[in-house]
């Protein structure tokens, strides 16, 4: 209600298309901003992730240069290995995020995901520690939080 009188505040207009299209308005930004709407957008959530990003690119440049070093190495001291992630996020895009950040840091690669187990290829014990110690994995369980869980 509170909407619809400020539509009218603000367009000084009383003809009832005016009136009309002032209270479908109002309806439905109301409407969205209940929470009741699939459509309703989910700031907090872009919000985390746009914070998350920055982190996730620090973590593509520091893999790069590690990367660089070893295969710059002369005595090429890689130790390629397939792990297993057991992960406790229970969000679908949760688990997908995962994947993918793991993919887009140089040295690892999400092989396989299936549900809340990651088969990731980990190009030596640093870039094996990076995905096992977990800390990617709590940085993304923060920006679902308040997701409902889905898996």
């Amino acid at each position: 209600m509170t909407l619809f009188v400020f539509w009218i505040l603000l367009s000084a207009s009383f003809d009832w298309i005016h009136l009309s299209l002032g209270l479908a308005c109002s309806f439905a930004v109301a409407w969205l901003n209940s929470g009741h709407s699939p459509f309703a957008p989910k700031f907090r959530l872009w919000l985390r992730v746009s914070l998350y990003l920055p982190w996730l690119f620090y973590k593509i440049v520091q893999s790069s240069l590690h990367l660089s070093k070893l295969i710059l190495h002369p005595a090429l001291p890689i130790d390629p290995q397939m792990i297993s992630v057991e992960t406790k996020l229970n969000h679908h895009a949760a688990v997908v995020l995962l994947g993918n950040s793991i993919t887009l840091t140089p040295g690892t690669i999400t092989a396989e995901v299936d549900r809340n187990h990651l088969i990731v290829h980990a190009m030596d014990k640093v870039s094996k520690e990076d995905v096992t110690s977990k800390q990617m994995e709590l940085k993304i369980a923060d920006i679902f939080r308040d997701e409902k869980p889905d898996l």
